[in-house]
């Protein structure tokens, strides 16, 4: 406990490598969630936040990730570990964390912690969420305009409200565009942290929709959705929709990219810097913050260029949303 409470003193004093009377004060622990640093998507956005936080604060970290099936248990211990050995702040990326980070915050009050895609009660939490559904809004819109057969799809890695925000705005978004477009929703699993960490359910679900002449596929499901467009990219005349970061930049994808029509891109790294960039001014973020399409929380990525000619209708469907003319809806 000394050592957390000494290490916010120091990190709020913006003395990040000071050492006083033993304690040091770390940088920023971060826990991932299933599928690691590397999954082309969520987590790797929130890598983006740490790594330039590192870059322009001088802020050291701590990655830790998440394994399929694990317990409530195994989370509270890896963030203690981070918040015991002076991380602050100590970040859970996914809603997965939101039980655990409550409990542990409350034995570590003088060190800040961040929830990604939940909100957790606590007056030393940053409850950090995300306008998924209104993102999806307009992947719908571009879907439904770039569709030869009328025939769109949503693959979802788990069905829980979350994920049910992006098949809602998707489903919306493609509907109020073309009313003859037929959407189908499908998901990996129930109730199993493995849809987003099962590249290869995500291909065998992909496949199937191509088969029944889908060519338009958005894929929320992390990890998995490497899957997905890898089928995808097998087909001719099909576009995949990625999701959290711009899919068509990464790397790991590059030889599928001229299958990646667009991605619906969450700044996680924008709300993770924020909140390092917080306590290291000593003004710690707290409560909730909500990143929305009208702040840039949420946006269509425009790369590769597939969507310049469709851009106006985007820009003109994303305008109804800010202005309040069309509500989305965040569940289906």
């Amino acid at each position: 406990m000394t050592t957390a409470a000494l290490a916010f003193t120091l990190t709020a004093c913006g003395e990040s490598s000071t050492e006083s009377g033993g304690g040091k004060s770390k940088g920023v622990g971060l826990a991932f969630d299933v599928g690691g640093r590397d999954d082309h998507s969520f987590n790797e956005s929130a890598a983006r936040g740490v790594d330039k936080a590192k870059k322009e604060l001088g802020v050291d970290n701590r990655l830790m990730t998440a394994k399929n099936g694990e317990t409530e248990a195994d989370r509270e211990q890896r963030l203690n570990s981070l918040a015991e050995a002076g991380y602050n702040p100590v970040i859970g990326v996914g809603f997965n964390y939101s039980k655990s980070i409550e409990k542990v915050a409350k034995d570590f009050p003088k060190t800040t912690f961040g929830i990604v895609d939940s909100v957790a009660p606590g007056n030393n939490i940053d409850s950090i969420t995300f306008g998924e559904h209104e993102g999806s809004y307009l992947a719908g819109v571009a879907a439904a305009l770039k569709s030869k057969n009328h025939k769109v799809g949503f693959i979802g890695g788990v069905n829980n409200a979350l994920i049910q925000k992006f098949q809602a705005g998707f489903e919306q978004g493609a509907k109020d565009t073309d009313s003859n477009v037929q959407v189908t929703s499908q998901y990996l699993y129930p109730n199993n942290d493995k849809g987003f960490n099962d590249p290869a359910a995500a291909k065998d679900k992909a496949k199937g929709m191509l088969d029944s002449g889908i060519d338009v596929i958005y894929t929320a499901a992390g990890l998995s959705g490497n899957g997905s467009i890898e089928a995808i990219a097998g087909q001719k005349d099909a576009w995949a929709i990625g999701v959290d970061s711009d899919q068509y930049q990464q790397p790991g994808l590059e030889k599928y990219k001229d299958h990646i029509l667009t991605s619906v891109v969450k700044n996680v790294d924008v709300a993770v810097y924020d909140l390092i960039k917080s306590v290291k001014d000593g003004k710690p973020l707290t409560g909730e913050h909500k990143y929305l399409l009208k702040d840039g929380g949420v946006s269509l990525a425009t790369s590769g260029g597939f969507i310049d000619d469709i851009k106006d209708k985007i820009e003109a469907a994303k305008k109804k949303i800010v202005d309040g003319q069309v509500k989305v809806h965040t569940s289906p």
